[in-house]
């Protein structure tokens, strides 16, 4: 028998593999490079977002969850923080990508009414209003504020309400506009539930706000409801 020690035969290396969804993700960046973003689903514009919140996974079932969840990627980029995270899957870092997401969108859209009068330029204030709330699923009270030459001073939120109601209170409405020389108004709220017929309440209240406008010299030139792509113009229905 040798004394000489056995020799233990190499290892056989065996293949990496590369987890699937990277070359998921290297598919997704050629069509979308190649074929712009026609060439991608809405799911699948998704899971590219959310590629930067998220360095590693598969982001295709939360993508879907979240488009089943809000109806359309619409309807997602209208969802607040706590709504997004409420989706199994979310966490701090995609919820902020969806968010910073959404903020460039609607920047872009505001550069649309900015420095020109926005009553010659009324499909892009609809496309703006329906972008900044459409698909909100609580009722907000928007304020646009307008100089002399009808161009956007100032967008700001008066009021946020519940998923069917929202204050409006014309003594506020009127001080805010004298705090930034406006000349006239446009206001705006949604109906979550995408009808957008006016209320009564909707009705009473622009007439009050009308009034107390008129009372110191500034125009109301209507109040827009959105709702879920949709709106209603309670100036052209001639209620105010």
């Amino acid at each position: 028998m040798s004394d000489k020690p056995s020799r233990r035969s190499a290892p056989v290396p065996t293949e990496v593999k590369k987890p699937h969804y990277l070359g998921h993700r290297e598919r997704l960046r050629e069509r979308l490079l190649n074929g712009g973003p026609e060439a991608l689903a809405d799911y699948e514009l998704l899971e590219f977002i959310l590629f930067s919140a998220r360095p590693r996974g598969d982001m295709k079932p939360l993508a879907k969850a979240l488009i089943q969840r809000f109806g359309s990627l619409a309807g997602m980029f209208g969802a607040d923080k706590a709504a997004l995270l409420a989706v199994a899957g979310m966490g701090e870092a995609s919820a902020a990508a969806l968010i910073a997401t959404r903020a460039a969108s609607l920047h872009l859209v505001r550069a649309a009414i900015l420095d020109r009068p926005v009553m010659a330029s009324w499909q892009a204030v609809l496309d703006y209003c329906n972008a900044r709330q459409g698909f909100s699923e609580i009722e907000e009270f928007r304020l646009l504020f307008l100089d002399r030459k009808n161009a956007l001073i100032a967008d700001e939120r008066h009021q946020r309400g519940t998923v069917d109601h929202t204050p409006a209170y014309p003594r506020e409405v009127v001080k805010r506009a004298l705090e930034l020389g406006a000349s006239a108004l446009i206001l705006l709220h949604n109906h979550p539930s995408g009808d957008t017929n006016p209320s009564r309440a909707d009705i009473d209240m622009t007439q009050a706000i009308a009034k107390a406008l008129t009372a110191v010299g500034i125009s109301l030139h209507d109040h827009v409801i959105v709702g879920r792509g949709r709106h209603s113009s309670l100036k052209s229905l001639g209620l105010f």
